[in-house]
């Protein structure tokens, strides 16, 4: 099978779309596509990419708009007769759909765990030696939130923590109760929680699931009970 896509090259300043046919089977990826196209020819074709199975969160780009991580996407499953793939909004291009993550990284809350306990309800028979379960958090800190969200990427673009930042704020707080009183001081500043415009569009394109937009929701809940108890 083969079919045209149309790829944004160039960096923000300097961009055009350039038009590439791909041959592609029933389990040809978005990201395999890529990489048909970057060997058939295309040798500077700039993206980002890593683990192949939707961990690491490098691959992420927009697909007519939509953001999604390259390497989940089945390729015959993307509509139209000719998409069109564009980095993620709200980042510096490095090149073509490479996008530099640096922001993103810097918005976190600093000291942010990566690791929680496990919410594995029934209580496992542990390996010995170990006395419980931990496991990694669910955001993968691919950036498709921050590329949707409407304040991050609007054309005043207010100042505002971003949807990734506030997510982990709430789920650091809920790790971490000692530091909750100076993070809820950080999502009660202008540019925290009242800056979300709750447009939920951060829900709606995350990857694993995470729903920044109900974690933020949650924050909103608790900056409520302590200003209740002023």
């Amino acid at each position: 099978m083969k079919r045209f896509v149309r790829i944004r090259r160039g960096t923000a300043e300097d961009s055009r779309l350039e038009r590439f046919e791909v041959e592609y089977g029933e389990r040809t990826t978005l990201l395999d596509a890529l990489e048909i196209i970057r060997t058939g020819g295309a040798r500077t074709l700039a993206y980002r990419h890593s683990c192949h199975h939707g961990s690491c969160g490098t691959c992420a780009v927009r697909v007519d708009g939509k953001e999604m991580l390259a390497c989940l996407v089945p390729f015959a499953s993307i509509a139209g007769d000719e998409p069109v793939l564009e980095p993620l909004a709200g980042f510096g291009v490095v090149a073509d759909l490479a996008t530099d993550p640096a922001a993103l990284f810097r918005s976190l809350p600093e000291g942010t765990t990566q690791l929680r306990l496990s919410e594995v309800k029934e209580a496992p028979v542990l390996p010995a030696g170990l006395s419980r379960f931990e496991r990694f958090e669910d955001c993968i800190e691919c950036g498709c939130c921050v590329s949707a969200c409407p304040v991050s990427t609007g054309v005043a673009k207010p100042p505002f923590q971003g949807p990734a930042s506030l997510a982990a704020l709430e789920r650091e707080i809920e790790n971490r109760p000692e530091r909750r009183e100076e993070l809820l001081a950080r999502a009660a500043r202008a540019d925290g929680v009242a800056a979300c415009e709750k447009k939920f569009e951060c829900s709606r394109v995350c990857p694993r699931g995470v729903a920044p937009g109900r974690k933020i929701e949650m924050l909103r809940k608790e900056l409520k009970k302590e200003a209740g108890r002023r």
